[in-house]
């Protein structure tokens, strides 16, 4: 048996060679998204007088950028300069003192000189504020946010196209994955959906009962054990209020009960019926606090079970109402005085 014959039958040569491409082109995908960007060092910035041709010693003196980005800094100036991390001195505060700015190591163009160009990658989130040491008086930073792509992935970075198809090891059950919204951010809901199959059949496992869990760095947020697949699909919302990597950990999937008269089949044991799906969680910085709520599958099915009891009981009782009332209200027969039945003239 060759090792094409053990891969599933929904797998075919031209998959493989498509997946074995992905591979290759999502390594360098982070860095198809980074950007460059420039800072110019202006004539005139070498002077720490007030009226000099240079509005600014760095142009622009504040720049915002993600994680990965280059910034190349171009020297203008009659003068050389340098490109250092750390804090400067200032305008005022050099003159006639031995404050000459404080490099922080983390990076130094050295000195560059006119018409010449440093470029530096930022590959940490922060912000940087650096200065020129031959002119400590010139000083910029950098603001670094945070790299976030526009595409649904993995814990390690790896695209992934929903739904995500996972085989239990015991080749017994097959999870369809996916998230929605498909960037995670902190304080926004976000709804995990899922479903079984069988994974010799291909058809869809209309109930099934398992353990669930979400973990985020390594601490458990949420364990529903004993769940119960409705229709052979199910969901689970969450918010989280910390960045991070996140494990959904599906456990002991086993069958549960009939559908339709028909006993689901997964003899044995279901230890090895399990699967990790992994996903980021990035920091929102447009919404600081949770305002949502999240309304997990059982708590859907009660609201809809106190639904349907209104719905039910309501025009119950004020038919049993209606009811009593005609009996103990309705028209009397008029009896006139001598006893016979009255006339209606």
């Amino acid at each position: 048996m060759t090792v094409l014959d053990k891969i599933p039958r929904f797998f075919s040569r031209q998959v493989i060679f498509t997946i074995s491409v992905l591979i290759i082109f999502f390594i360098n995908v982070e860095q198809s998204y980074a950007e460059e960007f420039t800072i110019n060092i202006p004539f005139g910035a070498f002077n720490p007088e007030l009226n000099t041709p240079a509005e600014v010693w760095y142009d622009p003196p504040e720049l915002t950028v993600k994680v990965g980005d280059t910034v190349t800094w171009y020297n203008d100036d009659r003068e050389g300069h340098t490109v250092t991390s750390g804090n400067g001195a200032g305008r005022f505060d050099w003159m006639g003192s031995k404050n000459l700015g404080e490099s922080d190591g983390i990076f130094d163009s050295g000195r560059f000189m006119p018409d010449e160009s440093w470029s530096y990658t930022f590959e940490e989130e922060g912000s940087f504020n650096y200065f020129c040491v031959i002119h400590p008086w010139m000083e910029g930073i950098v603001f670094v946010d945070p790299f976030i792509p526009d595409y649904p992935h993995d814990a390690t970075g790896k695209q992934v196209e929903f739904p995500i198809l996972l085989i239990t090891p015991d080749n017994s059950v097959e999870i369809n994955f996916s998230w929605e919204p498909k960037i995670i951010k902190t304080h926004e809901k976000v709804n995990f959906i899922y479903r079984f199959y069988d994974a010799q059949t291909d058809q869809p496992l209309r109930k099934l009962e398992y353990d669930i869990a979400i973990i985020q760095n390594g601490i458990e947020l949420y364990r529903d054990k004993n769940a119960v697949s409705q229709a052979g699909g199910d969901y689970r919302q969450w918010i989280f209020e910390e960045p991070g990597s996140v494990l959904i950990k599906f456990r002991d999937i086993r069958s549960f009960g009939k559908v339709a008269e028909t006993t689901i089949d997964l003899s044995g044991s279901s230890v090895a019926r399990l699967g990790d799906f992994s996903a980021v969680v990035y920091e929102n910085t447009e919404q600081t606090k949770t305002v949502d709520k999240i309304v997990q599958p059982r708590q859907t099915v009660q609201f809809y079970y106190e639904i349907a009891v209104a719905i039910i009981a309501v025009p119950a009782i004020m038919l049993l109402a209606i009811m009593i009332y005609m009996k103990y209200k309705g028209p009397k027969t008029l009896i006139n005085q001598g006893g016979g039945k009255a006339s209606p003239i």
